[in-house]
């Protein structure tokens, strides 16, 4: 301990990296109380595996949205357009999808962020055969675009939502 003394360590070298991104979020003023949201990974995607096919989950997500009033712009079939290619790809399908009523103030705030937006759900198998889906953390986003406190409540709600909406089709 002694070695420590008159050492300064940062956030990052004490917590690493994942450890740094609670601290972030929580100094940025990014989370409330009693709102559990998964932490997102360094490069800013939050995983979770689903027990259904890819295709399930797709069907599973896309009805989701459609009960909820949301915008499915576009759905990207990657290993089929690799496919007439002539290469191959294990089943990876983008959902592109969104709200303009909770997009636009984001943009508003800062308009690079509309590179980011529409949102998108990545539904892929990896190498084991277990499907995964992923999407973009707007907290990481926020960060990002550096959009300080403008958004912040947005940028919950739509952590939020994007929470209830992937739980949702990968619910057993």
């Amino acid at each position: 301990m002694n070695k420590l003394r008159g050492s300064r360590l940062s956030a990052r070298q004490l917590l690493g990296v994942g450890g740094a991104i609670i601290l972030l979020t929580v100094a940025l003023g990014l989370s409330r109380p009693g709102l559990s949201l998964p932490v997102p990974t360094p490069t800013g995607l939050v995983i979770k595996a689903s027990p259904h096919s890819v295709v399930e989950t797709e069907r599973r997500f896309v009805s989701i949205l459609e009960e909820e009033g949301l915008n499915v712009f576009a759905v990207v079939d990657h290993a089929q357009n690799a496919e007439g290619a002539g290469l191959g790809l294990r089943p990876t399908r983008v959902m592109i999808f969104g709200n303009p009523q909770l997009g636009t103030p984001l943009m508003q705030c800062e308009q690079s962020v509309a590179i980011d937006l529409p949102q998108k759900m990545l539904i892929w198998e990896d190498e084991q055969g277990q499907v995964q889906i992923a999407y973009n953390d707007p907290r990481y986003l926020g960060g990002r675009h550096r959009l300080g406190d403008c958004g912040n409540q947005v940028i919950q709600q739509i952590a939020g939502a994007l929470d209830n909406l992937s739980s949702g089709a990968i619910a057993p």
